[in-house]
């Protein structure tokens, strides 16, 4: 925008530029046919508020550079990508339809730009870095999108690689009008391009040692997905991109499947959280959230989200045929009820997409090999809950050694398990002892997290991992202290 001056006040019409009988040498004509005056002839007001947004952000990062103090930092951070965000903006409005300043006019020509500068740019460095050119190897641009381009030269080592980016970005710098010039960022290496917008790889700005694990597009950076997924993508790509171990990132996989199936996950892992951005009647189609959510406002409207909240929910066990949105439910309803957890649905609608992009460029028969096998056998394990049938049941004490019914109410143990009274005992003291230790560590990472190590905890954030497991294991508590209450010492 500031190379080629678009501005609202420096477009001008076909019959304008007839008119006013603009010579050519005046008139800039963007890939997209638009037409807008050059700088010589009039300055438009948006380069001249991207120059000032741009020095100050210059200002701020040199600044970022030299400062020491970590809060000082945190601000002059905070205060450059502000003003990266407010000079993107100045593009974001104009293509927006719906807003106080649109001009379609200047968002394709900025996009249609940006789309001739890439082919240039591809072209440039395929002709110049070639064996021919008296290179190690010749260079193959693989990726290139919105401002930026993926090149492989080809090289055996990172130092290598940085510097023909450096040399690069320098020589096709020198092509383009000035402000624009192409800037060498980072080496990815190893690199895994799953598709547009979908990578990861190790990101190196020094030759020494790895800066990060860098990933855009892919689960482990996506809202929209339970935990389970984040978790388990992050480790597969850890695996693969730093220990290089493809078949261990496999056999995760698989014990992860495993640990799923056989319901092993805690429930923390499975909560899915969605948007409710509008009410029930206004979505065009049932969504899970949203059909929750009208029935928590049934159960109890004062507690029920709102329009604007984001709404955790789990999906549950149902008759067969049953759709998600009939299955989702409220994670605290679900542990209060111990109603069963469908694993097949995360299994088939949340981990298997995910892996099979990550794993197909890298394995043969990745569907085959992660979805299939022994370790996806799954068990069912009865639960009893406190609906359907079980409000008819007559609950009955059972002997806390190997379960058989006891008919006394005062008996702790059968006559057959009398003579391990000791064991069982002390091992009901170890399991209590066990509960009370973790919930008193999930409950003082509550009070760190509030701020206080002295007041009750008060927090109810449905998006906080930690906040099913305090629950969860409260509950695990007072049932483990309704069985010791049982020894009548």
């Amino acid at each position: 925008m500031m190379a080629y001056n678009l501005c609202y006040c420096t477009l001008v019409t076909p019959e304008a530029v007839s008119k006013l009988n603009l010579p050519p040498e005046c008139v800039n004509k963007t890939p997209s046919g638009e037409t807008f005056v050059k700088s010589t002839l009039q300055k438009g007001i948006l380069p001249e508020i991207l120059e000032e947004l741009l020095t100050a952000r210059k200002r701020a990062k040199a600044d970022l550079k030299e400062a020491k103090d970590p809060l000082e930092k945190a601000v002059l951070d905070g205060r450059q990508l502000a003003l990266k965000v407010s000079a993107n903006s100045v593009y974001g409005f104009t293509g927006a339809t719906i807003g106080q300043l649109p001009c379609l006019e200047i968002s394709s020509s900025v996009t249609s730009y940006g789309r001739q500068m890439i082919e240039h740019t591809k072209k440039l460095v395929e002709d110049k870095f070639t064996v021919l050119g008296g290179y190690e190897c010749n260079a193959e641009v693989i990726y290139g999108d919105t401002d930026s381009v993926m090149v492989q030269f080809g090289v055996p080592n990172v130092e290598g690689a940085m510097k023909l980016g450096r040399e690069a970005a320098e020589y096709i710098s020198g092509t383009f009008i000035k402000p624009i010039k192409l800037e060498f960022e980072k080496v990815y290496y190893p690199y895994l391009l799953i598709s547009k917008k979908r990578y990861a790889g190790l990101f190196w700005t020094n030759p020494e040692k790895f800066d990060k694990m860098d990933t855009k597009g892919i689960e482990t950076v996506r809202r929209d997905n339970c935990l389970l997924v984040k978790n388990l993508v992050n480790e597969c790509l850890h695996k693969i991109l730093i220990d290089r171990d493809v078949p261990g990132a496999v056999q995760y996989v698989k014990n992860t499947i495993s640990d799923l199936l056989k319901n092993r996950v805690d429930l923390s892992l499975l909560v899915i959280t969605k948007g409710l951005t509008k009410t029930g009647d206004d979505y065009e189609v049932k969504a899970a959230h949203v059909e929750l959510a009208e029935r928590m406002r049934k159960r109890d409207a004062a507690t029920a989200p709102n329009v604007g909240d984001r709404v955790p929910y789990v999906i549950i066990k149902a008759a067969k045929g049953a759709k998600a949105y009939e299955r989702s439910e409220d994670p605290i309803y679900v542990l209060e009820n111990n109603i069963p957890i469908d694993p097949q649905y995360y299994l088939e609608n949340q981990i298997s997409k995910p892996l099979l992009r990550i794993f197909e460029p890298i394995l043969k028969n990745a569907s085959k090999e992660l979805l299939h096998g022994s370790h996806t056998r799954s068990i069912s394990i009865s639960t009893p809950t406190n609906g359907g049938i079980m409000k008819f049941a007559k609950k009955q004490l059972t002997c806390i050694g190997c379960k058989a019914l006891i008919s006394k109410s005062d008996q702790t143990l059968c006559s057959h398990c009398k003579g391990r009274e000791a064991e069982l005992y002390c091992k009901t003291v170890s399991q209590v002892s066990e509960l009370e230790s973790l919930f008193g560590r999930l409950w003082t990472q509550c009070q760190e997290c509030q701020g206080s190590l002295h007041q009750d905890v008060l927090c109810t954030s449905r998006d906080c991992p930690i906040f099913y497991r305090r629950k969860k294991v409260q509950k695990d508590v007072a049932e483990a202290y309704r069985q010791l209450e049982r020894w009548n010492f």
